[in-house]
């Protein structure tokens, strides 16, 4: 845990989820920087890096899909051991609420068919609409890992960091060079692939579990297969994509907006990675709960 990759979601003139009155990216960027200021102070001895600080996209660029690929390249390049990407949720439904109609009965109408002498008289039931306001009511937490079938793409992002290598890993040959096209190469790539699946799941039920501990409504740990999220693919590393709440409800926006929500979503997240920290240097001793507990 040498390196970890605190990334805010959004920035710039992409604003994720809108609420009633704030943004995704607005939101994200204040929960990550409160985060990264936490875990500062917890572990002096760790490097802590930030995809973005201000409220621009990684590095200045403009097109979002560039920045996502940033934010990959950002985590690769320092050799990050951990990613954790902070976002919030929408229903994709308005945010607050909306008005919607529904019919409470008929009233008759006369109408008129045909033309001259086949024009007839017609008596129908014509709807009676009342409008009725339905609250946006969604609520809860749910953290993201990246889809075990698309491990493929995990897998070269890997081996790109095994061609890059670390400076702190003594080389014995310098001219022993590794193969990446080679069966060894991929086989190494392909364990690290479960390593890094496998605490990804960890964290992410830690995380989850401390939101549910904390009474918030807990979606569990989820995979986006139908439609992979990059930051997650093209990490060489464990990596999560917590949604920490839903904008789009009234209540949970003014809790995520708050000091006093963003603290206790921080706390949550940092006691996770306590736990993370601890099982990864001290599994005989971990402080995760036995199953059933």
């Amino acid at each position: 845990m040498r390196t970890v990759i605190i990334d805010a979601g959004h920035g710039g003139r992409d604003p994720g989820a809108r609420g009633l009155v704030s943004t995704e990216a607005e939101l994200a960027l204040s929960i990550a920087l409160k985060l990264g200021r936490e875990l500062e102070k917890a572990y002096p001895e760790t490097r802590f890096i930030y995809t973005r600080t201000d409220n621009n996209l990684p590095k200045g660029v403009s097109d979002p899909n560039v920045a996502n690929r940033v934010r990959a390249e950002m985590a690769n390049e320092a050799k990050g051991d951990l990613f954790i990407s902070i976002h919030l949720n929408a229903t994709g439904q308005k945010a607050g609420g909306w008005y919607q109609k529904k019919i409470v009965g008929y009233k008759n109408k006369v109408v008129y068919t045909g033309t001259g002498k086949r024009r007839r008289k017609k008596l129908i039931k014509q709807p009676i609409y009342e409008s009725y306001y339905v609250k946006n009511t969604r609520v809860g937490t749910e953290t993201y890992i990246w889809a075990a079938d698309r491990s493929g793409a995990k897998s070269e992002n890997i081996i790109l960091d095994e061609e890059e290598g670390g400076e702190d890993e003594p080389v014995d040959d310098p001219n022993n060079v590794l193969d990446l096209n080679s069966p060894e190469a991929k086989i190494r790539a392909q364990l690290y692939t479960k390593y890094f699946f496998r605490n990804s799941a960890l964290l992410a039920q830690m995380v989850e579990e401390e939101f549910s501990n904390a009474g918030r409504k807990s979606y569990g740990v989820k995979q986006r297969n139908h439609k992979g999220i990059w930051v997650l693919q093209a990490t060489g590393m464990p990596s999560i994509l917590i949604e920490t709440g839903f904008i789009t409800n009234k209540e949970e926006e003014e809790y995520l907006a708050s000091d006093e929500g963003q603290a206790e979503v921080v706390n949550n997240i940092l006691t996770a990675f306590k736990r993370y920290k601890d099982e990864l240097e001290n599994p005989r001793h971990s402080s995760r709960p036995a199953a059933g507990k």
